[in-house]
């Protein structure tokens, strides 16, 4: 009996290891995109004006600490956002082009304007997002950004230089938050 005791106290810590929990959200430590098997590389909190908005988790195929590699790479990985807090798909767009624009130069932005106006059309059609929600951003070299609210696809939004513009919202030279890019990055 003793023995058993210790086999299933042995398994219950073992699985509270390998999981991150981050404001309440429970993060797989590993994930599938298409036949990729991803690793959590690190994870955050987004907040704003005291609101906690999102945990943002950042999924690769192996762990990496520099931003500059990540956004560089051209392998399949993820960005989820799993929301904490209501937002109409104004102010989801509103947010994501306004960080886009704190990163990239006036001629990036005019390269990518057919992207930005594709991801408005998927926003609005996501319409709003509410608490318990996930957002996922999988990038996939050759196909582009899918953007899947809950499991459902919205659209993917083709192009290596749009994704590398969306993952410097969190992890560019202008973050949206420093300490979730430093969450991101493992640290």
């Amino acid at each position: 009996m003793r023995r058993i005791l210790l086999l299933v106290g042995g398994l219950l810590l073992s699985c509270s290891v390998s999981a991150l929990e981050v404001a309440g959200v429970q993060l797989a430590d590993k994930t599938q995109v298409g036949n990729a098997s991803l690793q959590l590389n690190g994870a955050g909190i987004r907040t704003k004006f005291f609101f906690k908005i999102y945990v943002g988790a950042l999924y690769l195929p192996q762990k990496q600490t520099s931003a500059e590699a990540i956004i560089a790479d051209e392998h399949i990985h993820r960005m989820a956002l799993y929301m904490l807090h209501d937002l109409g798909s104004k102010k989801l767009y509103g947010a994501f082009s306004e960080a886009i624009e704190m990163n990239q130069t006036p001629a990036a932005l005019a390269a990518m304007d057919g992207q930005m106006k594709q991801m408005k059309q998927i926003f609005d059609a996501v319409n709003e997002v509410q608490p318990g929600d996930v957002i996922t951003l999988d990038y996939t070299p050759g196909s582009g950004t899918q953007i899947s609210v809950n499991g459902k696809s919205f659209g993917t939004i083709a192009g290596a230089e749009f994704n590398r513009a969306l993952l410097s919202i969190w992890i560019g030279n202008n973050p949206v938050q420093d300490d979730l890019k430093k969450g991101l990055l493992g640290g």
